[in-house]
């Protein structure tokens, strides 16, 4: 029998922020699959989108950037038990890895098609490059980092209006790394759809990789939680001023619609696809204000999040996959032949329309995916941290 590794040590405050963001995420796929709007509908197209149906959807906004955030925190807390050369090849390897997990297992439960005619590029992508150019950076000074970070974060959205080539070397670098979301036409039956633009998510993993070191045994706990606040609520004032006075920081600016609440949910609605600076305030701030409250919150809602954030990844792929299982037994349980259903939204070849649920329904199917994957992520929980394989580092 093989002795029991020691646990890993973990820190709470970070596992329950991104397990709270994952159990929103799953809302978000919930309505993708099983809303009757779904994603061929722009939930938050003012003139067509409810209160609740924006909310739903706008809550969602947070998963990205924090999940993003919390990937470059954890980056720096893992370099603390290897040497720089060793996390450098250690964040290539894991970038990849999650690259070709987005171009293959995510592609084929959101498009379930089995030619491929459709890779796309989401969140796993983002985190993956993100990764990769930190690899390349981790040797650098911690200051040079910050700085990098910094200049990619409150600076990406200055070419926001600037006339670009259509096409060209220096097209395609731009869609890939500043403007998407694009389509990249491989063949006439085969295509890359980009849905992140690379650079601002990198951005946000730079910032997160810098905020790591707060996290260091040394640090002062007290500082850091002033540190967080201060930092979260300045995300917030900034948000608010340059979204107010619609300058700078997002190519869709805000305007009066027919009554104050979508007028209020038309100054929320920022833009995602790219990631605008604003965007990224809104969502940012009040993260580092939960991490900075929570670090000394010990209860049953916060023990129940850290059971989701501790396995992320293998969250992330249960998740979806058993939302898809659903879709699909709905579907066929709704009379739809499964073998002639194909989604005019090429290369999605298995969402039929009309198909779909009322949100109330999208929202209970929320919850039964949530309860039935608490078992198994606290199972993985567990053996992660009384296992060290190599691989358990990849998941």
């Amino acid at each position: 029998m093989n002795p029991v590794k020691p646990f890993k040590h973990r820190v709470a405050s970070i596992d329950i922020l991104r397990g709270l963001i994952m159990l929103i995420m799953t809302l978000d796929h919930c309505r993708d699959f099983l809303h009757f709007q779904g994603p061929l509908h722009n939930p938050t197209n003012m003139a067509t989108t409810t209160v609740l149906l924006f909310f739903t959807r706008w809550i969602t906004h947070y998963c990205a950037p924090v999940f993003v955030f919390l990937s470059g925190v954890s980056a720096f807390l893992a370099g603390q038990r290897r040497t720089k050369r060793e996390l450098s090849v250690f964040l290539i390897k894991r970038g990849l890895w999650l690259i070709l997990v987005d171009a293959v297992i995510i592609t084929f439960l959101f498009t379930f098609n089995p030619a491929f005619n459709g890779i796309v590029l989401e969140v796993l992508w983002a985190i993956g490059g993100s990764m990769i150019i930190l690899g390349l950076l981790v040797r650098a000074p911690l200051p040079v980092t910050g700085i990098i970070g910094a200049v990619i974060f409150f600076g990406h959205n200055i070419l926001d209006g600037v006339p670009m080539a259509p096409a060209g070397t220096g097209s395609t670098l731009l869609k890939i790394f500043l403007t998407a979301p694009a389509v990249f036409v491989l063949s006439p039956n085969h295509m890359i759809l980009e849905a992140y633009a690379l650079l601002p998510w990198t951005g946000v993993m730079l910032m997160g990789y810098v905020v790591g070191s707060f996290y260091q045994s040394a640090f002062d706990p007290g500082r850091r939680r002033k540190i967080l606040l201060i930092t979260g609520l300045s995300l917030i004032a900034l948000f608010i001023v340059l979204r107010y006075i619609n300058a700078y920081g997002d190519p869709a600016p805000w305007s009066v619609q027919r009554n104050f609440a979508h007028t209020l949910l038309s100054f929320l609605n920022t833009t995602k696809y790219p990631a605008s600076l604003i965007y990224l305030c809104m969502t940012l701030g009040p993260a580092l204000i939960l991490l900075s409250i929570t670090e000394h919150i010990q209860n049953k809602f916060g023990a129940f999040c850290m059971v989701y954030g501790n396995v992320p990844f293998f969250y992330f792929i249960m998740h979806i996959t058993l939302i898809r299982f659903i879709n699909i037994i709905l579907i066929m349980a709704s009379g739809i032949d499964i073998w002639h259903v194909k989604s005019p939204d090429f290369p999605f070849m298995f969402e039929p329309v009309p198909f779909g649920y009322s949100l109330w329904v999208v929202y209970l199917i929320w919850a039964l995916v949530i309860a039935l994957l608490y078992f198994p992520c606290r199972w993985f929980a567990n053996y992660k941290r009384t296992h060290q394989q190599w691989w358990l580092s990849y998941l």
